[in-house]
């Protein structure tokens, strides 16, 4: 598996406070089944003053500390970029920072007030090449009011990415509703820990995937964690890669999530197969879009 947000770098963030809990925290990963990991620190004004060459620098030292500790995990440079009026520039000019140089860039916007022309600076990422990826929308307490904006965000180009936790109702039942509503509709592109400990969030992805794969099926599930994540490591054009499965043939199990407080239907007879990937097999095969794969180390399993 592929993990794209974590705060698994040292003492710069709310993430891990010392080496020792960035080498514990790389054990559990690779415990998981985790092979490769983006570092993704947040970069706030005012709060965590992080920029590109500073975590590029510190990607470099823990990895080297995690090959002297003998332990499997490869790591790739990235942010948590929180918005900000000069977003764009920022990203040109390499002081925020994509996922592996990628055209792939993680936003994350507060978390209890939307923030004004939100929609205005995901288009113009997308016009000016990138793919946006907004972090952990289920989690956002202004996406009730809001949701419709998902839609149209995907609909221009932008992509989603749940937290593993909210799935599974590590975050709530509010926000395991909106990730399960999310993925139903077809709106989730990928999965992350979002991980920051080892006790109250762990890097802990299979977990998530295992929950994906009882709502969307094996193959979403695989996508969610390998298939997307690796094509963003490889830089793959989206329309190379598989969309999310939209309507009701997306769910196997035919039952929508329903809101909290709110007294759920009988699930209704499974009416339709486990999706076909859009793509086929062919993006999945070494001979396919996989090609400049081999540059980084990244394989189609």
């Amino acid at each position: 598996m592929i993990d794209l947000h974590c705060h698994l770098l040292p003492g710069v963030d709310d993430g891990a406070v010392d080496l020792d809990m960035s080498l514990e925290m790389a054990r559990m990963y690779a415990a998981d089944g985790v092979e490769y990991v983006a570092c993704t620190p947040h970069i706030l004004p005012g709060l965590y003053p992080n920029n590109g060459p500073a975590i590029r620098l510190a990607v470099e030292r823990l990895q080297m500390a995690i090959d002297q500790a003998g332990i499997r995990l490869q790591l790739y440079a990235g942010a948590d970029n929180h918005v900000v009026a000069s977003f764009v520039p920022d990203l040109k000019s390499g002081h925020l920072l994509s996922l592996s140089d990628s055209r792939y860039v993680l936003v994350e916007p507060p978390h209890h007030v939307m923030p004004p022309r939100l929609e205005d600076l995901f288009f113009n990422l997308v016009v000016n090449g990138y793919v946006p990826i907004l972090t952990h929308p289920e989690r956002l307490s202004w996406l009730p009011n809001n949701y419709s904006l998902m839609q149209r965000l995907v609909d221009g180009g932008s992509w989603m990415q749940l937290t593993s936790g909210s799935l599974t109702g590590n975050f709530g039942r509010n926000a395991q509703y909106w990730a399960e509503r999310m993925l139903s509709d077809g709106l989730v592109h990928l999965l992350a820990t979002d991980s920051h400990d080892t006790v109250k969030r762990p890097p802990m992805l299979s977990a998530g995937k295992a929950r994906a794969a009882e709502l969307m099926g094996e193959a979403e599930a695989e996508h969610l964690v390998w298939t997307r994540p690796a094509g963003i490591l490889n830089n793959i054009e989206p329309h190379n890669l598989p969309p999310p499965p939209r309507g009701p043939a997306c769910c196997p199990s035919g039952a929508r999530p329903t809101r909290p407080g709110v007294r759920s239907p009988a699930p209704a007879r499974p009416t339709h197969p486990e999706p076909t990937p859009p793509c086929g097999t062919h993006c999945c095969s070494p001979g396919g879009l996989w090609g400049a794969a081999a540059g980084q180390g990244i394989t189609a399993r």
